[in-house]
């Protein structure tokens, strides 16, 4: 028996994996190969198959073997020849199945809903393909050929260089290339930080955040405890014996706002007196609207915060690229925990991100997506005065989503409403920490909207369908 990989110059496009075993010789053994390949579908009607001499190469028989099996499947009506079309798989119907033997189904997909209003996804139809497409090129036709073999555990420096300089013109950070590591996202970020034993807990969170960041702590073995919220941010002041706390300080997620600028100087201080951390959530910074741009906390002291961020929200979730801004006595643990071998970025992509950055297409697509939400926040804001004026929107100036306030004890009810009439979001409630401090605040009820995830032309509908869900007072 030989096991074989044949080559194809169209549609098999990748190796066609031939076995010629059995009686009668080499051609009759080719002939059952490919016989076997067209009925089993590996070879799709109309695939162009290897002219005679190069499968003769490959196989290892005489081109006189191939040329008489292909004649043979044609005369069969498998194959089809034509000249100046080569050979190619015959467009026939399939065998009839046997009677009593019901073709196999498969089951239907669940049906999603008809809006989807879900925070956490950027309006993907406004990916900047045509940029992202030039920079991909320019990328690769400028890449070294080092860059094809085995990554630098950091990322590349090309894209290192191209997010210090924008952080610290956009964001306020303060840092060299070396301090940044590249990531592929705050969920990488942490599994590196935690599950790597970079840093222990007990770590402090805000009371309300996504579940998936708690449970992905509670994986690695670190109690997280909860700070209160209020207009203000986080508590900080409740900070005790901590050995980090974890915030999102330019937009709390998910009820809005930043940090208050007295809190910031406190947390830093409490750091700084407790030889303790601030990993600085900084998911969806470029995005504000009503209010002047606030900087990263890590520009008061990059000793003391870890700064995360990624292009999950600026660009899309799918291009899954984040970096690490960490301080030095950090570095080495993190690159450790991450290992030599590169297993979760690109590094086509990290030079196509350095490129696209450096080029200044990142500045342009964040502005012109700002004006796009901007404007969708209104939208949604305007049309909620009108049909549904008893609802409060809250945590506007800043994001992609918003908060709509509920009178107590109506978010479950109102969510299970919105969802019976395909509009898919999520309640307030759905983020809060299983250990929230009640007496310390109570919690609302409310919903939180992603007003950034339909495409443009599905937005009026969707909030004609949010609307829709609120009864009159």
């Amino acid at each position: 028996m030989a096991d074989l990989w044949v080559n194809s110059a169209e549609r098999i496009g990748a190796d066609l994996h031939l076995e010629l075993s059995g009686p009668g010789g080499r051609r009759a053994a080719l002939i059952r190969a490919l016989r076997e390949a067209v009925r089993g579908g590996r070879l799709a009607p109309g695939t162009r198959l290897p002219p005679y001499r190069s499968l003769a190469a490959d196989l290892g028989v005489a081109r006189n073997t191939v040329a008489d099996a292909y004649a043979e499947l044609v005369a069969e009506g498998w194959l089809t020849a034509r000249q100046g079309s080569g050979t190619r798989v015959a467009e026939r119907a399939l065998p009839p199945r046997p009677a009593g033997n019901p073709p196999v189904r498969t089951p239907p997909r669940a049906r999603g809903p008809l809006h989807d209003l879900r925070q956490g996804t950027p309006d993907v139809s406004g990916f900047p393909r045509a940029d992202w497409l030039a920079s991909y090129r320019r990328a690769l036709q400028q890449a070294p050929s080092e860059a094809f073999g085995p990554g630098d555990p950091a990322g590349r420096a090309e894209l290192r260089e191209a997010l210090a300089e924008y952080l610290a013109r956009a964001r306020g950070v303060r840092c060299e290339p070396d301090r940044i590591v590249v990531c592929s996202g705050f969920g990488h970020a942490l599994r590196l930080l935690f599950e790597g034993r970079v840093l222990r807990g007990p770590l402090a969170v805000e009371a309300y955040g996504l579940p998936f960041h708690r449970e992905l702590l509670g994986g690695a073995g670190v109690r997280t405890v909860p700070l209160p919220l209020d207009e203000d941010g986080a508590r900080v002041d409740r900070l005790t014996r901590e050995r980090g706390v974890l915030l999102t300080p330019a937009h709390q997620f998910p009820t809005g706002g930043p940090l208050h600028a007295g809190r910031r100087a406190a947390v830093i201080d409490w750091a700084r007196a407790r030889d303790a951390v601030v990993v600085e959530d900084d998911y969806d910074g470029e995005f504000r609207y009503d209010r002047r741009p606030v900087g990263a906390v890590q520009g008061l002291d990059p000793e003391r915060v870890i700064l995360v961020g990624s292009v999950s929200k600026s660009l899309s979730p799918a291009v899954r690229l984040g970096w690490m801004v960490l301080p030095e006595r950090y570095m080495a643990d993190v690159l450790a925990a991450k290992g030599e071998r590169e297993a979760w970025a690109g590094v086509l992509d990290q030079l196509c991100l350095a490129d696209f950055v450096a080029s200044g297409s990142y500045d342009r697509h964040v502005r012109r997506m700002r004006q796009r939400y901007r404007g969708r926040r209104d939208r949604l804001v305007a049309a909620l005065a009108r049909r549904a004026p008893h609802i409060e929107v809250t945590g506007v100036a800043a994001g992609l989503h918003a908060v709509l306030r509920l009178p107590p004890g109506t978010e479950a009810a109102t969510v299970e409403r919105a969802r019976r009439l395909g509009v898919a979001l999520d309640g307030l409630a759905a983020f809060r920490h299983p250990q929230h401090p009640e007496s310390a605040a109570p919690a609302p009820d409310g919903l939180v909207v992603g007003y950034a995830t339909p495409p443009e032309h599905a937005y009026a509908a969707a909030l004609d369908a949010l609307c829709g869900v609120f009864p009159d007072p």
